[in-house]
Order: structure tokens, then sequence, then C-alpha cells
């Protein structure tokens, strides 16, 4: 059989995890990214702990991807979070479980295991072009890529897969750059929108330029019946966390509907409300409400002054929330390919011999691990369907 060949546009978990099972099978690849490097967006994720994945049982992993759970759940029940762990080990970079389920390497961040993964993919034989940018393709129906110390590159492979994210982070290189020009072929998109982000709350000019930058911690946040505790950040024009992250699509998605939202903060959530009456209830003595409020319950000033900004009180203070953070500040991105313009194979039916994995595809899933073991999988999951397209 003749050498076969496949271009990967992106160099992130995906396209790398493509790479990677394509090259063991014996086919000559090559990644292109418009980055200088590859993975910056992994990296980036990775400098204050790589989560990769998570421990809960898999229905209940699978369930956090909503909407989108029938089409993902072929590639992740292939590559599940057990079988990411393994493959981390394989690599060199074993892992360990926090207390909340997530999961980590051992060295906590990313680049020891890129390193790996690259000198793994090397030895291989797979071709690593930095500064290449996806252009379309020539009169001739060849991929084209620009580059900035040469002529256009024009490649004819046998198969090709786009794997170049959202719309998150752009400086890192997920900008969606790729979408009008997919779109000029007659594929449809849904439209991005921030996934993972910050809220927007008009704080008082006094609140803004005393507090942002200051945590809340040991907080309760409800929205939508849902009620996620954790910590938030404030930020000079709302809140952002873990705990904000993991109610921001439903918050975004009211917003959109009904042009706002409003979201009730819990300050105490370890304590009942009969206890916190009782606290309250101590005498005051010649103490300021401020400082019975921090003897009483513990309260950080920020937490003080958060009660005057809202409506209620420290079991139920309600906030109204304006909007959402924008994409430049999103951890990931929802919209982009529809998930009706691929086959089960991961191919473009529009377009022969493409194919489509990781964030450009149309789906979104909470911070914990979730983002990156769907990205893997759906990288493995295309490659596998290069791979029948070739015969192979």
């Amino acid at each position: 059989m003749a050498d076969l060949s496949a271009a990967i546009v992106g160099a992130g978990p995906a396209g790398l995890a493509a790479a990677e099972l394509l090259s063991e099978a014996g086919i000559a690849v090559t990644v292109l990214d418009r980055m200088p490097s590859p993975a910056r967006k992994l990296l980036m994720a990775g400098r204050g702990g790589l989560n990769i994945t998570h421990t809960e049982p898999l229905e209940a992993f699978l369930a956090r991807f909503g909407v989108a759970r029938g089409r993902l759940e072929p590639a992740i029940r292939d590559f599940p979070p057990e079988a990411l762990r393994a493959w981390c080990e394989a690599l060199g970079q074993p892992t360990f479980a926090g207390t909340s389920g997530r999961v980590f390497p051992q060295a906590m961040k990313a680049a020891p295991l890129l390193r790996a993964w690259l000198a793994r993919l090397a030895a291989r034989g797979v071709t690593l072009l930095s500064r290449h940018e996806w252009a379309g393709w020539d009169e001739s129906g060849a991929l084209l890529f620009q580059r900035p110390d040469g002529p256009p590159l024009c490649l004819t492979p046998d198969a090709a897969l786009l794997a170049m994210g959202g719309a998150s982070w752009p400086r890192l290189g997920s900008d969606g750059g790729w979408a009008p020009i997919l779109e000029a072929r007659g594929v449809a998109l849904s439209p991005f929108a921030p996934a993972n982000c910050g809220i927007l709350i008009g704080w008082s000019d006094h609140f803004r330029d005393r507090f942002a930058g200051t945590p809340l911690k040991r907080i309760a946040i409800t929205f939508g019946g849902r009620t996620v505790r954790g910590e938030a950040m404030i930020t000079a024009h709302g809140l952002e966390g873990g705990a904000v992250y993991a109610l921001s699509a439903a918050i975004r998605d009211a917003v959109a509907a009904q042009g706002e939202a409003r979201v009730t903060l819990d300050l105490r959530p370890d304590l009942s409300p009969a206890e916190v009456t009782r606290r309250l209830d101590a005498p005051r003595r010649a103490q300021s409400l401020s400082n019975h409020l921090r003897r009483q319950l513990a309260l950080t000033p920020a937490a003080i002054a958060l009660l005057r900004e809202g409506e209620g009180a420290v079991k139920a203070l309600e906030l109204r929330v304006a909007g959402v953070s924008g994409l430049d500040r999103a951890i990931s991105s929802a919209g982009g390919l529809r998930w009706e313009e691929l086959d089960e194979d991961y191919a473009v039916r529009r377009i022969p011999g493409l194919f489509a994995a990781g964030e450009m595809l149309d789906w979104e899933a909470p911070t914990g691990g979730y983002l990156l073991t769907a990205c893997l999988a759906t990288g493995r999951a295309a490659a596998r369907g290069m791979l029948r397209a070739m015969g192979r």
C-alpha cells in the first residue's frame, strides 16, 4: 500500500491526540499551527494546576455535557477518565485525585506532560510546523497555509483534521478565525458564546475600588434552582471563580433571554439560618454592625461590604447580573461547528476528506477536567474516522 499522509490543523490537545493515533498506525502526520509553539492554551490552563479529568462515575461524568452528551458519549466511553490517567502514566506523568474528585498530574503543571507528549510524537515521525495559519483551500483544492517567512504552503493529504479550538482566550490561538472559511463552503455553525466565564455586576465605585481582586471563600451561589459551594473572586466588573463558572452557562442564557439575571449568595453556607439568627441576636453593646458581623459570623470585610451591594441578608443575598464576561476572558466557548454537519466518524459531510474535533465543535462543559477529556476523546475518535476513510 502506498504511503498515506494526514494534515492536522491545530496543535492543541485534540489535534495532538489525533496525531498520536494516526502516527501509531503508520500514517505520515503533519501538524500545523498558527502560533509560535504548540498547546499554548493547555499550558496556560495548567499554570495553577492542570486538571485533566474527574473521578466521578461515568454516567455522572457524561451528564456534564448536557445536550451534546449523545454525540460525545461514544468517544468518551472509548477514552474514559481512567484511560486518560493510564495514558498520562505511560508518558511518565502519574496522576492523583484531589478531595473534590478532580484529577491532576503529580507534577501539577502542564509543561512536563506536554514535553513528554511532544517527544513521543517526534519519535514517531510527526512533523510540527508552527506559524502556519490555515487560509482555506487554493484553486486546486489543496489546503492553503500562510506563513510569515515564505510563500504560502499547499498540502494535499489523504485526510485532514481541523482541531483549531473555539473562540475563547484568542491571544493563545483560539480566535474562531476558521468560522468564515467553513461558512463560505456552506457549513453551518452555531454562534460562539462565552462559557465558564465571569458574571458582570454593577458594583458601586467604593466597593469596586476597595475590593476588586479580593477572594470570597466558603460561599454558596444559587441560580435556577442549583446551588454551588466554593469560592469566587471579586473583579472590577463582577465575580469570577469556580463557583461562578459552574453556573455561568445558565446565567448567560437567562441574560440573553431576559436582559438580566439574579443570583443569590449564601455568605455562610456552613451555618443554618437559625444559627445565623442566634449569633446575630447576641448583644452588640458598643460594637458597630461591621464588627458585630465580623465577630459573630467571621465575615471578611469584603463579605460585609457585599451586603450593602445587593438585597437581602447573609444567607440570601441577591445580586443583579447584567451579563457575562466576553470570549476574551472566558475559559471556554459554546457554539461552533454544528453536530449535524458531521457524520459518526467526525467527517465534515459537505467537504470530502475533512474531519473536525475538539472545542471547535458545538458543545460545552464545566471546568473540572471535562473539557480536556472531551477534547482528547474527540481527537482520537476523529483519527479513527480518518483511518477508516484511508482504508486503515
